[in-house]
């Protein structure tokens, strides 16, 4: 599975051409039948407790149902529980949800890769968006960024599917950390565990 950063204008992106899970557990799949995103699943927010301080995130449904229950599942089987913050690019975004670690891994629930949900109402305006890292169109899976900033350059190629409801000082500190020459934190950061919080 290929999986890259969101371009910040000529940012190199990562690629494979495989897929290497490290021995972390395959998500359960889903039948077709629950790729839909319909009404009837159960809503809610994820908390993440990363190294740096709480995050709690405020899904989409409406807007992204697909890339929101994937998310929340995936929280809600602990798929994310110790998985790194692989990535940070200072005043543009912070990237995770790779069990991997090198950025290349990853599988959303519906065993595989699954299509984008874009749309004109929601815009990468500010710090704090929720969005699917990808490597080209419809190739979303487990990995998702958090912007620092408006990057409106991103809009129309990546699902925004929620923002940051309270921890703003954590994803400044996460924006903030020392990083080598390929965005990586000098230190290592993690996602302790992401719990998904119903309405």
């Amino acid at each position: 599975l290929a999986v890259s950063t969101p371009q910040q204008h000529t940012t190199t992106t990562h690629s494979a051409t495989h897929n290497n899970t490290a021995n972390r557990a395959v998500p359960t799949r889903l039948s077709p039948t629950h790729m839909s995103g319909n009404t009837h699943q159960q809503q809610g927010n994820v908390v993440l407790e990363t190294s740096a301080g709480p995050l709690t995130l405020e899904l989409y449904w409406a807007h992204a149902p697909r890339a929101c229950h994937n998310f929340a599942q995936l929280a809600a089987r602990g798929y994310y529980d110790g998985t790194p913050v692989h990535r940070i690019i200072p005043n543009f975004m912070v990237q995770g949800g790779d069990p991997t670690g090198t950025g290349r891994g990853g599988e959303s629930i519906y065993g595989g890769k699954f299509n984008d949900e874009i749309t004109r109402e929601l815009k990468h305006t500010g710090a704090g968006i929720l969005a699917m890292a990808n490597s080209g169109p419809n190739t979303n899976g487990s990995q998702f960024y958090l912007t620092l900033a408006p990057t409106p350059w991103l809009d129309g190629k990546h699902t925004i599917f929620g923002r940051v409801l309270t921890g703003m000082r954590t994803l400044q500190r996460l924006g903030s950390l020392a990083t080598d020459k390929d965005d990586r934190p000098l230190e290592p950061v993690r996602i302790i565990r992401a719990r998904f919080v119903p309405h």
